[in-house]
């Protein structure tokens, strides 16, 4: 069974709250899982008499807030589950944050699909950037190491014991923003591949992460609205 996440940001609250608001954000979910999670394809579809554009756009006029559909997409896996999580959920599948898990597996679907659930819990919470060291971003793992070196060596420490340094300051790295290596925030001792290993056993049936998404509305936006705010702040004098 695919999942899909679309994310519709409006200007406040009050219009995130509005009924006709949440309705046409479920239907755009639903179109979004029949378009594999493409946003041009999903924008194009229709809805009820128009399409999923033509609808934003009339929502746009009636209510008199901006309003737009940011992004979509959709994980399937076979043979597998996936499952979806919504954090600080203002209706059944509406919220704040929207996590999808796919795991690959032979075993139970409705077993496997708890376990996805629960990994979906624990991505909204500790928002990993990657299933393992090996997805990570070159660039990402490039930046952190020469970071840490440079902490490294302000030390004064020998290259040897530098290099040293560095393979426990990477792992700490990769323990705290790689799915697999973090501690499942559901027990808070065990590492989430670990978790995945005993269900493995215990469903008789290897198991792996396929996927995951994380969204959280306005994620990339705040900061810009953030710096905008405090440039006005320091040109006015207040801060």
């Amino acid at each position: 069974m695919p999942g899909a996440l679309v994310e519709v940001n409006a200007e406040t609250d009050f219009v995130a709250r509005n009924e006709e608001f949440k309705s046409f954000v479920k239907s755009a979910a639903g179109i979004a899982l029949t378009e594999g999670g493409d946003l041009e394809k999903l924008l194009a579809a229709g809805l009820g008499a128009s399409t999923v554009q033509q609808t934003l756009t009339e929502m746009v006029a009636k209510i008199g807030e901006n309003m737009s559909v940011r992004r979509t997409i959709a994980l399937a896996v076979s043979p597998g589950a996936v499952a979806a999580y919504v954090h600080n959920a203002a209706s059944p599948e509406l919220g704040k944050i929207g996590v999808l898990v796919a795991l690959k597996s032979t075993a139970d679907k409705d077993k496997l699909a708890a376990l996805a659930k629960q990994i979906a819990m624990h991505v909204a919470a500790a928002s990993p950037l990657a299933i393992s060291p090996e997805h990570l971003s070159k660039d990402v793992v490039d930046r952190e190491r020469a970071v840490q070196t440079e902490i490294a060596r302000q030390s004064g420490k020998p290259d040897a014991v530098i290099e040293k340094m560095m393979e426990g300051r990477m792992r700490k790295f990769y323990e705290e923003t790689v799915l697999l290596s973090q501690t499942f925030v559901i027990d808070g001792e065990t590492q989430v591949g670990k978790v995945i290993e005993k269900a493995s056993k215990d469903l008789g049936a290897p198991i792996a992460v396929e996927g995951f998404v994380r969204f959280q509305v306005g994620e990339g936006i705040e900061k810009v609205e953030s710096d905008f705010a405090d440039e006005v702040a320091q040109m006015a004098g207040t801060r």
